[in-house]
């Protein structure tokens, strides 16, 4: 028989919170063993409640605050910390931001033991609404007799009863009730799985994951509540190839990088980055560390629609855009197209594995280099970037530890510095750390 596992502690605990995690949670130790108490702050003392223990860790929840951090705001949505899609609505919204440049100076020394010469002051825009792209859980709730759509649950496959949400834009985020009513209204209720929010500078779109085909009656719902609320309705009954708009619901989605002069179209189902002003801010910086002169040629590795690669165009000689996704390239060249843009080629390649002769980047010389690869990183290519011979190189990371780890690769491998470095609250109330590097030879 299994060992026997212990009760859990019924009295509350005292503890001091050192830190926050990773994902947001405040970290306190009891007699030497780290516990997790999400809802405490660094430097806070608390009452918890121990909910779980594993051989490693413990995890809690807070019961009471006894001594409250200055940065403790009371948080905006009356769903927090039930809904898992915020961590840090709790805290100041500034001290959020200085929370992620701080988390991004400690992977960087922890992990890949290299410090910058000097730190970008963090990027940050508007907290509240910001949200234009979205993945939202489907539940028909049998025992209360309705629809569910929301974002999960904290730590749950369940969907949060939502009645609004606050991160998301207004034109989706007060409609939850309404969306739900939609679903509970059709034949099918029990077999839509989720609805992907799409937006730009304009329309809407919501892709309804259709695991039965609807009825007609379906349909004329559905699209009675598209001309309603002038939200564009698509179905999705099997992979990502099989999205469709509805009769009439057709809709170009883009945004524009009004700096550079660029407009980029995407699909609803093409990455985009969610919060448009951030990205904005973000392809501004990239492009000042980046300086890209009329005489250099540019390379940009992991480009999707080319959301860096059509700004770089506009200052530089020729710029190639490499990327593994064959939909994201066609549509990548249809922007350089529609943007009058004519001195950049886009490669597709597969920048995981060996280089190919397929994609003949890695045979080019380069002056400079953009990278913006998903929370793997790029450690597989960065032996083949420099040999392109490039001397700067700016790179963009959803997830600092990887890109401590290719850090300490370009510097203590390949004879780089670490010149800058510095945050980006693309998700304001949320754990999630963007930031931002360059490095030159």
């Amino acid at each position: 028989m299994g060992k026997k596992r212990k009760p859990l502690p019924t009295e509350p605990v005292a503890a001091d919170i050192e830190s926050l995690s990773h994902d947001g949670r405040g970290v306190c130790h009891v007699e030497g063993k780290a516990v997790f108490v999400p809802g405490a702050l660094p430097g806070e003392k608390v009452l918890f409640r121990y909910t779980r223990r594993a051989r490693r860790h413990d995890e809690g929840v807070v019961e009471q605050v006894l001594t409250p951090a200055p940065e403790r705001v009371a948080p905006r949505c009356a769903h927090f910390g039930v809904c898992g899609g915020c961590a840090l609505q709790h805290m100041d919204p500034a001290a959020q931001v200085h929370l992620k440049q701080g988390l991004l100076a400690e992977a960087l020394a922890r992990i890949g033991k290299v410090e910058p010469l000097r730190w970008l002051p963090p990027l940050s825009g508007e907290p509240w609404g910001y949200r234009r792209k979205a993945r939202l859980g489907v539940r028909f709730v049998a025992k209360k007799g309705r629809v569910l759509v929301g974002f999960r649950e904290r730590g749950s496959a369940f969907v949060a009863d939502l009645a609004r949400c606050d991160v998301l834009r207004p034109e989706m985020g007060e409609r939850l009730p309404a969306l739900a009513a939609l679903v509970e209204s059709l034949s099918i209720r029990e077999r839509v799985a989720q609805i992907e929010v799409a937006q730009g500078d304009g329309p809407t779109v919501l892709i309804f994951r259709v695991l039965d085909p609807p009825t007609e009656t379906d349909r004329a719902r559905l699209l009675a509540f598209a001309a309603e609320t002038g939200l564009h309705v698509y179905l999705q009954p099997g992979g990502a190839d099989s999205v469709a708009p509805l009769p009439g619901q057709a809709v170009r989605l883009s945004y524009r990088l009004p700096a550079h002069g660029v407009e980029i179209g995407f699909e609803p189902f093409d990455f985009t980055q969610v919060n448009l002003e951030l990205n904005r801010l973000m392809v501004d910086q990239a492009l000042e560390l980046l300086d890209p002169q009329p005489d250099e040629r540019v390379l940009d590795l992991f480009c999707g629609l080319g959301n860096f690669t059509l700004p770089i165009a506009r200052r530089a000689a020729a710029v190639v855009g490499v990327e593994g996704d064959a939909g994201l390239v066609l549509r990548a060249r249809r922007n350089a197209e529609q943007n009058g843009i004519g001195n950049v080629d886009f490669q597709q390649a597969d920048l995981y594995g060996a280089p190919s002769a397929a994609a003949p980047w890695h045979q080019e010389r380069f002056d400079k280099a953009l990278l913006d690869p998903p929370r793997t990183g790029a450690r597989e290519v960065l032996d083949a970037l420099a040999a392109t011979s490039v001397r700067r190189i700016v790179y963009v990371s959803c997830y600092p530890a990887t890109l401590a780890r290719d850090a300490a690769h370009l510097v203590h491998a390949l004879g780089f510095r670490l010149v800058a470095a510095g945050a980006m609250d693309m998700f304001p109330h949320t754990a999630h750390l963007e930031s931002m590097a360059l490095l030159e030879r």
